[in-house]
């Protein structure tokens, strides 16, 4: 098997071996000519053989088993295609634990943020001409606009879903903790601060969710029919759908598992991501999931039929903004239409996403297109790596015969530093050892008004001993616990949960720490 150094290598050998060919003889003196137009590069070749991925297929069984069981991940759901064919489908582990019912290739898994790739796939079948992700949305998505006007007036749906329209990281999923539905987050969007459009990347859920809705409005049907009518039912994924309602009443569902302080998992939470279903509300099995990758490897056919252009395929996975200009292997990462977008040093295009639920969910797909081979890994708990690190761990060994590290370890960490790094860096759980008493409850009580949050309310807790503040539409409450002066804190909820927040009272003001990431989390006494 040539491994990607001896690629690199070998094709070092061959140009110099070329230029050596081509030199004129010593001393000679060549007759002027015209500048040659320059030669384009020849296209990367597949390098894999079917005994590398045969090896990197006989490894995924001690793979998955000793990554569950360093994680205690109670289930996991894997499908390999490679030239049009199935070559591992199975499923390991528990659906929930303290039940016995096993997983399986059909079990139901949410898939968090790999939805962004598969709605992709939904857009490129539904504009035929791939020119149409460049189209201004304009008003097909009633209620939805960005704070500039001419960004509003200008933005596309290749601009939201490659995140690149000057939103804010995960603009509008506070919104969603708090309880609002889609409606009122898209129309709140407005109130963002953007950064120069088309000149700077950030993730966005709802940014990616208001380019879907516009797609299905613009074509008259809901984004629940537009995907059926387009992709689940013409690629046979019976079992794949856009609608909460779908995953939880599924007799053969996984359910959502969090660690617990002690390193067990329990199914404590329900993740309904129905606010931004395009984004991240899809799910599927490992056996659709399979019909979707044999999709995507052959150019948009699937048994001989043509479900999605080609010409669509390819737009989708054209770099449109960089997410890193340099990676630690000194290569640019790019994020193209609801996919991540690399070249490795063979110059073969590599498309990955990755999915997590705080509350319960981590997936993820990687794909060599060149080498008509992808995976697919669904796993039912919070992310811990584990999903990302088998899909890591099966390309380098079907590309370098083994893994060259240990990916579990390095996936888990990097999930562990990005919570970590969402915390307050107040400790807000341990007062001062002097800290100011607060005032009497009174100076605290009522009703502040924020035109992005909506109303917060302090209310006196039973007794008149504390205070509780409630968000939200429903609303949500929070008991207070004093923290220095005027300053107290509460445990904060939801798949954007950071532990404790400060909440800060001032001069007829309160502010929310967590809330305020963007300077929107000030709220004004009425």
């Amino acid at each position: 098997m040539r491994t990607l150094r001896a690629a690199g290598l070998a094709g070092a050998a061959f140009l110099l071996a070329s230029a050596a060919a081509t030199a004129a003889p010593a001393g000679a003196s060549p007759a002027p000519s015209p500048t040659p137009a320059p030669t384009p590069p020849p296209p990367p070749r597949p390098l894999l053989s079917d005994s590398a991925v045969a090896a990197a297929v006989a490894r995924l069984d001690s793979t998955v088993t000793d990554g569950m069981r360093r994680t205690g991940v109670p289930g996991l759901s894997v499908a390999v295609v490679h030239d049009d064919r199935v070559v591992y489908l199975k499923g390991f582990g528990l659906r929930r634990t303290g039940e016995a019912a096993k997983v399986d290739p059909d079990t139901v898994f949410q898939l968090a943020s790999v939805s962004k790739p598969v709605s992709s796939t939904v857009v490129a079948a539904t504009l035929t001409d791939p020119a149409a992700w460049d189209a201004p949305l304009g008003d097909a998505l009633p209620g939805f606009a960005l704070k500039d006007p001419w960004v509003t007036a200008h933005v596309t749906a290749a601009d939201l879903f490659s995140h690149r329209s000057g939103l804010p990281d995960h603009a509008g999923d506070l919104l969603e903790d708090l309880g609002y539905d889609r409606p009122y987050i898209l129309g709140h969007l407005r109130l963002e601060p953007l950064t120069p459009f088309r000149a700077s990347y950030a993730y966005t859920n709802f940014g990616l969710t208001a380019a879907a809705e516009a797609v299905a409005r613009a074509h008259g049907v809901s984004w629940q029919k537009l995907s059926e009518d387009t992709l689940f039912k013409p690629a046979g994924m019976t079992r794949t759908s856009t609608e909460f309602s779908a995953y939880a009443h599924a007799p053969d569902r996984a359910y959502g598992h969090v660690r617990n302080p002690d390193g067990t998992w329990s199914p404590r939470y329900v993740r309904d991501a129905d606010a931004q279903t395009p984004a991240g509300g899809v799910s599927s099995t490992a056996r659709d999931m399979s019909r979707w990758l044999r999709l995507q490897l052959a150019d948009g056919t699937l048994d001989g039929k043509r479900i999605v252009p080609a010409a669509g395929l390819d737009r989708t996975r054209v770099p449109e903004s960089v997410t890193q200009a340099r990676t630690p292997a000194g290569t640019p990462q790019f994020y193209g239409l609801g996919w991540n977008v690399s070249y490795d040093d063979a110059g073969r295009l590599r498309l990955s996403h990755s999915g997590g639920f705080a509350l319960g969910a981590n997936t993820n797909v990687t794909m060599l297109p060149l080498e008509r081979l992808g995976i697919v890994v669904l796993t039912n708990g919070a992310p811990a790596g584990l999903a990302d690190a088998v899909a890591l761990d099966f390309f380098d060994t079907a590309e370098h015969g083994r893994p060259g590290t240990d990916w579990l370890a390095l996936t888990a960490s990097l999930y562990a530093a990005a919570a970590a790094a969402e915390r307050s860096p107040t400790d807000y759980a341990h007062p001062p050892a002097v800290a100011k008493p607060a005032r009497d409850p009174a100076a605290y009580t009522g009703t502040y008004r924020n035109p992005y949050y909506g109303p917060l309310t302090v209310t006196a807790s039973p007794g008149g001993k504390g205070l509780v503040l409630s968000l939200g539409p429903r609303p949500l409450r929070f008991p207070l616990t004093h923290y220095d002066g005027d300053t107290f804190s509460f445990v904060t909820t939801g798949e954007n949960a950071v532990g404790r927040t400060g909440v800060t009272f001032a001069d007829g003001t309160v502010r929310v720490e967590y809330l305020d990431r963007d300077h929107l989390g000030t709220f004004t006494r009425q």
